[in-house]
């Protein structure tokens, strides 16, 4: 029950920095972020997910820019820290506008691996290859659909805009759980390549 508890009580600080920077950082001054870029990365019917230390569940590789950097070039630095894979961009396949909860701006590109190794790191210690047909049910939602945009290979880059209220939250708080609480194997699908 130790260890229960102990994870229990160790996703305070993680909740408290969420809410603030989802809840009151864009509201007391500072601007909606508009600095990110993620990555769908495909190979051969596959796609390259992340989970972060912070908020627990699948993601695409990605974050926010440095100062002067294009979305190009802060998602190849992006991802190779975070996957260990140097990328080539192959396509725009959108910009997502968040609204409501953690807002942001996000360009989203389809890529393929170039090089590097596949590994952890700090900030993304779970990565891992995941068959497209078997995605894990812990994917966080707002993912998706840059990811089916991704896999419709539109001749155009979408631009698309979500409303984050509380649906999205509950979602997202259901899956952080689930995976913090089954030590990250909440939702894995049988096969999932290695981390």
């Amino acid at each position: 029950m130790a260890g229960l508890f102990g994870r229990l009580v160790a996703i305070a600080p993680d909740y408290v920095s969420i809410a603030w920077h989802g809840l009151v950082s864009p509201r007391v001054g500072r601007r909606e972020s508009v600095a990110v870029s993620q990555a769908i990365i495909l190979s051969e019917g596959h796609v390259l997910l992340a989970v972060r230390r912070d908020l627990r569940g699948w993601e695409l590789p990605g974050g926010h820019l440095q100062a002067e950097e294009s979305p190009e070039q802060g998602l190849r630095r992006e991802v190779y820290e975070e996957t260990g894979h140097e990328i080539a961009i192959d396509r725009h396949v959108g910009t997502y506008v968040r609204t409501g909860f953690g807002p942001y701006t996000a360009s989203v590109f389809a890529c393929r691996i170039t090089g590097g190794e596949l590994r952890p790191s700090i900030e993304t210690p779970l990565v891992r290859w995941f068959d497209l047909g078997a995605l894990p049910d812990t994917l966080f939602p707002w993912f998706r659909e840059p990811l089916a945009d991704a896999l419709a290979a539109r001749p155009e880059p979408v631009s698309r805009c979500n409303y984050q209220g509380v649906a999205a939250v509950w979602a997202g708080f259901k899956i952080d759980l689930r995976m913090r609480l089954s030590n990250d194997r909440a939702g894995l699908p049988r096969w999932s390549g290695s981390s």
